[in-house]
């Protein structure tokens, strides 16, 4: 038989004076016309069991359709969310640019088309495109030559001022510079920029073989490692890898050993710099569907009032938002940032007038959000900063919507997908919860909605700012079951009324 559980009853203000400020308070922040509830018991017990102190935490539980919070702690203060400010860029541009927005790619010709040869340079001008993998680069070149582009005998231009993102720093994140996640925006972004190495024994057993995809003309790929015996624990650091980046050309050795029992295992590197890559990237791919080029490579700018010889459009924006947001992809939600600031001032794009435009969106929605503090819209920053309470009345505000489904489909599900694939397992509310989560050094988050039994929706925020973060996971785990299990009762309690 099941054992009842016990709900837990909120905690009474213990003098008027508390609860005349707690009103005041929710009256000058536009939320309801109560004070917010204490954080029921169990809740703050698996923080504090986490050696998170609740100083260090932040949290808001409301149903949506409600104007009130179920509870709150510590709602208004902004605090790094790491990578849940990705709700942030993608809700608006889900709002400002429209979810079926296509970025475009397009190819100019800067001379005369004779016979299947280009007397000059071909142009690719970038607008930004988030998600431009190799299949869709294949496809590009693909087109070129069926639109008669055989060979090309002047030089490869590249047209990137679509974005005005200065120089990009790639260790200054956390001195990882190889980091695929530390790739820099740029208007032409190609297969995110980076290397996938994959290692895996040979059919015969005795050898193995690594192979570099896409393989570029200038990533070196050394000898393999020999074959070892034993477990596969850590094996990056058994291979002893040896990746040297000179920006225009790169090399790679594996000076250690692999082990049979890791079988075929991946390994993503970013290598080159921007234009170094596309340059690459061309060389490979026209060349494979028949093409001849042999020039260099620089920067320039498309013909002025010329007609594009091919274009390329990316996935609609419903489907990038879905890798910003269920894989976290860091890369991406940096170019959709960028990419807001051209909706209402003309390219270049820069940081600062992104930040102005969700500023500017989030007046005319009439959103609050006081503190918010935007970067590069990814949260992968240690100066972004947003509320608990600012990014719940986000949620509510896009459940509202009319781009609701596209948003919320965005999310990972619980047990299901995404970020949190192999969180929530053992918890009925697998499937049942629609979540946005952010791991930083000293930050973790999670923020999105639960569904319960009845089919009610609740917003859950939560933030950790602590040395201690990360073993605060299990507490933001056991909130969202909470909330499941528990937040409809407690909200039926009569102190909630």
């Amino acid at each position: 038989m099941t054992r009842r559980r016990r709900l837990p009853r909120p905690r009474r203000e213990g003098s008027a004076r508390v609860a005349f400020a707690s009103l005041l308070f929710a009256v000058a922040t536009g939320l309801t016309g109560i004070a917010d509830a204490a954080i029921p018991r169990p809740i703050a017990r698996a923080f504090l069991d986490a050696g998170v102190p609740l100083d260090a935490v932040a949290i808001v539980v409301q149903e949506t359709g409600r104007p009130w919070r179920l509870f709150a702690h510590d709602a208004e203060r902004p605090m790094s969310a790491a990578s849940v400010m990705k709700l942030v860029t993608s809700f608006a541009a889900l709002e400002l640019l429209g979810p079926d927005y296509r970025w475009k790619t397009e190819a100019y010709l800067d001379g005369p088309l004779a016979d299947g040869v280009l007397h000059g340079n071909l142009v690719l001008k970038g607008y930004g495109d988030p998600k431009l993998t190799i299949e869709q680069w294949q496809a590009f070149m693909a087109a070129l030559r069926a639109r008669g582009l055989d060979a090309i005998d002047g030089d490869l231009v590249l047209d990137r001022s679509f974005f005005a993102v200065g120089r990009h720093e790639s260790a200054e994140f956390d001195g990882e510079p190889l980091k695929p996640y530390n790739v820099g925006p740029d208007a032409l972004l190609v297969n995110f920029k980076a290397v996938k190495f994959v290692f895996a024994p040979t059919a015969t057993g005795d050898a193995v073989q690594v192979a570099a995809l896409p393989p570029l003309p200038n990533v070196a790929v050394g000898p393999p490692p020999p074959l070892a015996s034993g477990e596969c624990s850590d094996w990056r650091s058994a291979v002893s890898a040896t990746f040297v980046d000179r920006n225009d050309a790169a090399d790679a050795s594996f000076r250690g050993r692999y082990a049979a029992a890791c079988g075929e295992r991946e390994w993503w590197v970013s290598l080159l710099d921007h234009p170094h890559y596309v340059h690459a990237m061309f060389d490979t791919y026209f060349a494979e569907v028949g093409g001849r080029f042999g020039g260099r490579v620089r920067d320039g700018t498309a013909p002025r009032g010329a007609t594009p010889f091919a274009t390329l459009q990316s996935p609609p924006l419903y489907d990038i938002v879905r890798d910003v947001n269920k894989l976290s992809n860091n890369v991406m939600a940096r170019q959709l940032f960028l990419t807001l600031a051209t909706v209402d001032s003309p390219p270049p794009a820069t940081a600062a007038g992104a930040s102005d435009a969700v500023q500017r969106w989030l007046r005319k929605r009439n959103l609050r959000m006081p503190g918010l503090v935007l970067e590069n819209g990814s949260g992968l920053s240690r100066r972004e900063r947003v509320s608990a309470g600012a990014l719940a009345r986000l949620l509510i505000a896009a459940n509202g919507s009319a781009v609701r489904d596209e948003f919320a489909s965005s999310l990972a599900v619980a047990a299901t997908d995404g970020t949190v694939e192999r969180r929530f397992r053992n918890g009925s509310v697998a499937g049942q919860a629609l979540l946005k989560t952010g791991t930083l050094e000293g930050v973790r988050a999670l923020a999105g909605y639960v569904i319960d039994a009845e089919g009610r929706r609740w917003v859950v925020t939560a933030l950790i700012n602590h040395p201690n973060a990360a073993r605060g996971q299990p507490a933001l785990d056991f909130l969202v079951q909470w909330v499941y299990r528990n937040a409809a009762a407690w909200s039926a309690l009569p102190q909630r009324r």
